[in-house]
């Protein structure tokens, strides 16, 4: 690609802010490691809640969409659409428990809720599963995604890409910790919106396609636009469908959808002002991730079906791109080379913005794990804070090392993310049951975790070698069906042939978080001097549905009105304002602490 002078300089513009805001934190991020990870417990809703769609709109999720797009329409959404229902559950249920529990990272939770040796072994044991290898793996799609942008727009190596990211993400991340990263979030957020719509209107206008009508009635294009797969092939509709909101949703941990929130969605909750604006964090982040996102994504994946029709397409079109990166992933790069100087900086910028805020997250989020959860608890319990928030920076530098050492091995963005999806098989019932059940226990978690990659690997690794279980071709999702059975029946009965938690650590979690009571009745029957608290389970989960209805149903109206399918598109718009409408009118009735 030419880059203009103009281009040049809004991408060094883009630069030199992020650079900033880190400078500008950096002292306040210095004073503790409770001001490095969690912004001292005091950050509104609409800035965290910008901050996880910022985080969540990484360069490799428009990539991800475009595969998703190419290979199975705009149906094949489902397979990250179906997640909304676990975020709706997070943003009425379990936000205020996580704000109330008070706890710095959500690994703390182990020991708050559990306890003896298991429950520090398991808070240890994930601060580095999660916080350096699941950490790590999404880190590196996200350089992948860095990657390929940088290789096709840019003429970039992999090895230049990584080294440019990598260094100013590094740098803004380590020295403002979370505030900096919210505030760059915030910045970045804008950007990255802004040029993803400004890139799907002009492609529209490309020669190749010539207007939306058009390319929506282009051969290539018009019989991937259903939101719903053909319900006459059932080979489609279980793995696109039925699958994902069946079971994936609650039965699948994945970063950013853990169910019951986790990560960095916790740490956003964690440290907001009070219960109010960890809900409304949430909400917002739902609504904007699922709601108003992802159609600039969508209609650009559409458009590469016309103007990149075959990856052979793509490899002539850019033969220096290495064999082991291209795939139909790489179709969004490819089409965003035709935009005109002006807007292709803003784009880049915009890119370059999904790829920090992603990696800055998730660089504090692990490092607040590796500190928190295994430095202080188990190597030097009294080290000062300098040392903590020193700590912090060292890992953040490290984990971004790997992550663009391993970016090098991956090919595309939706292998990594089905690998991690079965490898997270099975367990996401435990994070939802573990608020409201007290016979769930440290072995409860700690089998799950473990049968869970045991399958993982058997699936991806040891049975395609030797064929033990027989998985037809187009029946995939059955690696997912076997890996959510085995694991949740494994689970369940090492819960119930194991000794529950002790009392009073069950009593000391139930007084502080003030679950509902369902779950607890056994436990607080021996107990009748302990207040029972009543709860608002039924009226929460009913603005759940709520919630998802209203959200779908505008995520479907803007479709809709796309695809110039008026009358439905009227009738979702008219659902949608009715189920939001609920929720303004229910929000009152919300019982906070």
């Amino acid at each position: 690609m030419n880059i203009s002078p103009i281009d040049w300089g809004i991408i060094a513009a883009f630069f030199i802010i992020s650079l900033l805001i880190g400078v500008f934190t950096s002292k306040s991020a210095g004073k503790s490691s409770k001001d490095f990870f969690l912004s001292g417990r005091s950050m509104p809703w609409w800035l965290l809640g910008v901050s996880m769609v910022a985080t969540t709109f990484s360069a490799d999720t428009p990539n991800l969409v475009t595969d998703i797009v190419r290979n199975n329409g705009v149906s094949g959404n489902w397979t990250w659409w179906c997640f909304l229902l676990t975020g709706m559950l997070t943003v009425f249920v379990y936000a205020k428990l996580w704000r109330r529990s008070e706890i710095n990272t959500d690994l703390e939770f182990y020991e708050l809720r559990y306890g003896g040796k298991a429950a520090a072994f398991l808070r240890g044991f994930r601060a580095i599963y999660l916080g350096v290898f699941f950490n790590v793996m999404i880190m590196a799609t996200v350089s992948l995604a860095a990657i390929k942008i940088g290789g096709v727009m840019l003429g970039l190596s992999p090895v230049q890409t990584l080294l440019i990211a990598s260094i100013v993400t590094v740098v803004y991340s380590s020295l403002g910790g979370l505030k900096g990263v919210l505030l760059t979030d915030f910045f970045q957020f804008f950007i990255a919106m802004a040029g993803a719509i400004g890139a799907a209107i002009y492609i529209l206008d490309l020669p190749e396609i010539g207007s939306l009508d058009n390319l929506l009635a282009h051969p290539n294009v018009s019989d991937k636009l259903s939101f719903l797969p053909d319900f006459n092939d059932m080979n489609l509709v279980i793995p696109l469908f039925l699958m994902p909101i069946a079971i994936q949703w609650w039965a699948t941990w994945y970063p950013g959808a853990e169910p019951g929130g986790g990560g960095y969605i916790a740490q956003r909750m964690l440290s907001a002002k009070d219960e109010k604006n960890a809900i409304g964090a949430t909400l917002f982040f739902n609504v904007a991730h699922y709601a108003l996102r992802p159609w600039p994504w969508i209609i650009i994946a559409l458009a590469s079906l016309v103007v990149f029709p075959q990856i052979s397409d793509m490899k002539e079109a850019f033969p220096h791109i290495p064999a082991d990166k291209l795939g139909d992933d790489l179709a969004y790069s490819a089409m965003l080379t035709y935009l005109p100087t002006g807007l292709i900086g803003i784009v880049l910028a915009s890119l370059i913005a999904a790829v920090m805020s992603t990696l800055s997250t998730h660089l504090n989020w692990g490092s607040s794990y590796v500190v928190n959860d295994f430095y202080q608890r188990f190597v030097k319990p009294d080290a000062s804070d300098k040392e903590l928030v020193n700590v912090g920076r060292i890992s953040t530098v490290v984990l971004m090392g790997l992550a663009a050492l391993l970016a090098l091995a991956l090919s595309n963005a939706l292998e990594a993310f089905n690998i991690l999806l079965q490898i997270g098989a099975g367990t996401g019932l435990i994070f939802i049951l573990r608020w409201f059940w007290w016979r769930i226990n440290a072995y409860t978690e700690i089998s799950a975790m473990i049968i869970s990659f045991i399958v993982a690997i058997f699936f991806e690794t040891i049975n395609p070698k030797f064929g033990i279980i027989n998985i037809p071709e187009g029946m995939e999702y059955l690696k997912l069906l076997y890996g959510v059975s085995v694991t949740t029946a494994t689970w369940v009965i090492v819960t119930l042939v194991t000794k529950p938690e002790n009392d009073e650590i069950l009593l000391s979690f139930y007084k502080k978080v003030k679950p509902a009571a369902y779950g607890w009745r056994k436990l607080l029957d021996r107990y009748p001097e302990v207040e029972a608290e009543q709860g608002q389970l039924p009226f929460e989960i009913g603005l759940m549905v709520t919630g998802s209805v209203a959200i779908y149903s505008a995520l479907f109206a803007i479709g809709f009105w796309l695809y110039d399918n008026t009358m439905s598109a009227i009738i979702a718009s008219i659902v949608s304002a009715l189920a939001f409408t609920i929720l303004i009118r229910s929000w009152s009735k919300i019982k906070l602490f």
